[in-house]
């Protein structure tokens, strides 16, 4: 289902909004993270997908492979490790610690006391439990029914204490803001509620590597127009969303793409939000094959960004994500395989959805002279689990994208 956000306008980057999150915070969270080893020092891959372009009708569809991002295999590892970092410096102020000495375990004797909690469905309590481990602090993580077993073992592989409820994501996140006040540890979510905006403001922050990253791959100067009539973007509880939005919206301003966030059916929480006007809650079961998207409560952080910016909310199947999964592991119509997991593919999944679709096609503008940016946001981060999807283990995959790429430098 698609919904038109009536909400949306074209207007330059407000300065209420660039107090919270700014391109030059941006720059200095990427500085900081080139400090960490986990993070790989290249950019991430930007994808050309020309082949998937000519099939679906439009003239460009470029696709940012967040599963290169470093061992953790995910975008997450952007925002949560950056938002440690910030928690501890307002903490600790006297002590002045920099982000390159906190990730390379300088003050791990000073912080070996320190607690941090996070619910998750996987990749953001990955990707703490990693920064806890190199900043040496102690990380507990809230993990939900749903979670994966592969996912549990590769965040308790960086040293995380596990604890596992019966319920869904939102109620993993109230048991964490449960053990935290109980035991006076430091929640690092990626969600805002009342009285808790600075953590996800510095998650969403760091999530502007992204961006900064694909317009210095393209070239594109300060004075250049933006190089995409669309961005597709994972919808969640709105924090990638916003963190990619509020970059190219300061950077664009009233030029900006057309942003098009996508969730599942049964997570719709941007979707109702959307239609409420405010951040509200999904209407669905939550649990979805999508499991970085199944999520119940939209951010109302998040949503002070994605309310004025993001025209159009999609909801789709979970069979549609699978499906995106397979065209892109298969290199469909010539282009170079990738691995993109469940939540990864959905943004493809949402562009497959709209211009099969003719009045959808027509309503967003999906036409041959649409220039699309795809952000594939996780690889394979729960392998079997991919395999069982795609018909084929994402080593398999890597193996063919591995020949493409050899044969396409020949």
């Amino acid at each position: 289902m698609l919904v038109e956000n009536r909400f949306a306008v074209r207007a330059p980057y407000s300065d209420d909004l660039r107090d919270i999150m700014s391109i030059a915070k941006a720059k200095e969270s990427r500085e900081w993270l080139s400090h960490w080893s986990e993070l790989t020092r290249e950019p991430t891959p930007l994808v050309p997908l020309q082949g998937l372009a000519r099939e679906l009708g439009v003239a460009r569809i470029d696709l940012k492979d967040e599963s290169k991002r470093a061992s953790l295999g995910s975008f997450k590892a952007l925002g949560a490790s950056i938002a440690l970092v910030r928690l501890i410096q307002r903490i600790w102020p006297e002590r002045n610690y920099q982000a390159k000495d906190l990730f390379q375990g300088k003050h791990a004797q000073a912080l070996s006391n320190f607690t941090v909690i996070s619910a998750t469905d996987g990749n953001h309590g990955r990707s703490l439990a990693a920064a806890a481990h190199d900043i040496g602090c102690r990380c507990v993580i809230v993990l939900h029914k749903n979670v994966s077993m592969e996912r549990e073992e590769a965040i308790a592989s960086h040293g995380a204490t596990i604890v596992r409820i019966a319920g869904n994501y939102d109620a993993s996140v109230e048991e964490a803001a449960r053990l935290a006040k109980e035991n006076d540890w430091r929640v690092v979510s990626d969600t805002s509620y009342d009285g808790y905006e600075e953590i996800p403001r510095d998650v969403m922050q760091g999530y502007g590597t992204i961006p900064e990253e694909i317009l210095e791959q393209l070239e594109v100067g300060a004075n250049d127009a933006c190089p995409y009539t669309h961005v597709f973007l994972q919808g969640g509880v709105g924090g990638m969303a916003a963190g990619i939005a509020s970059y190219l919206n300061e950077r664009f301003g009233a030029k900006r793409p057309t942003y098009i966030a996508v969730e599942p059916k049964q997570a719709d929480c941007l979707y109702q939000s959307a239609i409420a006007g405010r951040a509200a809650n999904a209407t669905g079961s939550v649990d979805s094959v999508m499991a970085g998207l199944a999520c119940g409560e939209t951010s109302p952080l998040a949503w002070r960004f994605l309310q004025p910016s993001v025209d159009y909310f999609l909801t789709i199947d979970d069979g549609e994500a699978v499906e995106a999964m397979r065209v892109l592991a298969s290199g469909q119509a010539g282009d170079a395989p990738v691995v993109s997991g469940e939540s990864g593919a959905a943004g493809l999944a949402g562009l497959m959805h709209l211009v099969k679709n003719e009045e959808l096609r027509i309503k967003t503008g999906l036409n041959d002279q649409a220039r699309i940016l795809l952000i594939s946001t996780e690889g394979a981060t729960a392998p079997a689990v991919y395999e069982e999807l795609v018909g084929k283990s994402a080593s398999a995959v890597l193996a063919s994208q591995s020949k493409w790429l050899d044969q396409a430098c020949v």
